[in-house]
């Protein structure tokens, strides 16, 4: 075995990333000498607008859009609620029919929840044991009253980058709005709005090391959608509050910077999964990778193991300095198996048995080595004491032990 690293490996990078050094400068300023409220006249005020409408163009160059086009929030989950309600409800709408899918991140699916108990009807469509959405069953699903078609960029758990450009054409040939939520996309594969055919993208500044608590959310111009935060008309009506300058110029940074590293960046992080996607597999018996092979997020290698508990891997590699997880970081709490997996057709067993590792750009090779030369072991310890193992020694009615 390797000798173990002196610091701590963080390989969970789709439930946040480290703040970048340059990041971290850009923002400095603008808590004490720049501490403007851009809403104001004089000077101080005028430096925090500039500030932010720079952020703004930088924002807009990421995903190809008109830097009008952009609307600060406090991230992903804020951006998706105002998408999905603003949307539905548009001029006291109280009816209609949104098209959505079984795989999305709970920011989506909770609203669209909400919208059902408020009258309106939504469709979740099925996903394949690739974990795709099938631009054929969104085509289907659309009615005379469908008034928003929402699919996630890239999923969240296991990383599959969804036929989004598709989808989009069919929702413009509908004349029906179409959202992504771009939360694990953004700043890690190109992102165009228009190539896309999209009406409407969200992302999250802290996805791709930016501050947690700022995100974006792009509306196409001439879209027309309901405000759900009143108040002062900051963010052209859309998302009153007084704006996170800081916070705003620190994604304007990271998104210059994931412009600039992004393909280097996919290069590095693909080497290293594949790497580790082959090792797991041919080393550790019964091990399965989720999700489709390729095309899926440069970083993203989500195994499950038969016979064992997600949070109990989760728990063994954390004691031994490995940070990872066994599904989205946003479902806080939750012992229940992913609905991910379990929309792809795993049993409940199986999708319990699940770990997602997420790689960044300081990640590296010993790293891997050494996450590769720990795993079997956790996994073999794990099963011994594991009830769901076929092969765990049991007391037999007559006392003597047997082989289950």
């Amino acid at each position: 075995m390797s000798a173990r690293p002196a610091k701590r490996i963080y390989f969970d990078h789709s439930a946040t990333t480290p703040m970048l050094p340059e990041v971290v400068e850009a923002m400095r300023p603008y808590f004490i000498e720049r501490c403007g409220n851009a809403s104001s006249i004089h000077s101080y005020g005028r430096e925090a607008k500039k500030a932010i409408e720079s952020a703004r163009e930088s924002v807009a160059r990421l995903i190809n859009a008109d830097p009008s086009e952009v609307i600060f929030t406090s991230g992903g989950t804020e951006s998706d609620n105002l998408a999905i309600k603003g949307t539905a409800m548009y001029k006291g709408r109280s009816r209609g029919h949104v098209i959505t899918s079984s795989m999305e991140h709970p920011a989506i699916l909770e609203p669209c929840a909400f919208l059902k108990r408020v009258g309106f009807e939504v469709t979740e469509l099925p996903i394949t044991p690739d974990g795709f959405v099938d631009p054929g069953t969104v085509e289907a699903a659309v009615r005379e009253d469908t008034v928003l078609i929402s699919i996630m960029m890239a999923n969240s758990e296991i990383g599959t980058i969804q036929p989004i450009k598709e989808i989009g054409a069919i929702a413009r040939s509908g004349d029906i709005l179409f959202h992504t939520d771009a939360v694990q996309a953004v700043g890690k594969i190109p992102v165009d709005v228009k190539r896309e055919n999209l009406d409407m993208l969200s992302l999250s500044s802290h996805k791709f090391h930016g501050p947690k608590g700022l995100g974006a959310l792009y509306v196409r111009q001439g879209v027309k959608i309901e405000p759900i935060i009143q108040g002062g008309g900051h963010e052209r009506g859309l998302r009153s509050s007084t704006e996170n300058v800081p916070g705003i110029v620190g994604l304007g940074k990271a998104s210059e910077i994931a412009m600039a590293d992004m393909q280097k960046s996919a290069d590095l992080m693909s080497g290293l999964r594949d790497r580790m996607v082959e090792a797991v597999l041919s080393t550790v018996p019964d091990s399965y990778l989720n999700g489709h092979p390729t095309k899926r997020l440069a970083g993203n290698a989500h195994f499950r193991f038969d016979f064992i508990e997600g949070e109990g891997l989760v728990l063994g590699l954390d004691m031994l300095g490995i940070a990872a997880s066994t599904g989205s970081a946003c479902s806080t709490g939750s012992l229940e198996p992913s609905h991910v997996l379990l929309a792809m057709g795993l049993r409940h067993e199986q999708a319990h048995g699940s770990l997602r590792i997420t790689l960044g750009r300081e990640n590296n090779q010993e790293q891997v080595s050494y996450f590769l030369d720990v795993l079997p072991g956790v996994v073999s310890r794990l099963r011994e004491i594991s009830p769901f193992s076929t092969k765990r020694p049991v007391q037999g009615s007559d006392g003597e032990s047997c082989v289950q």
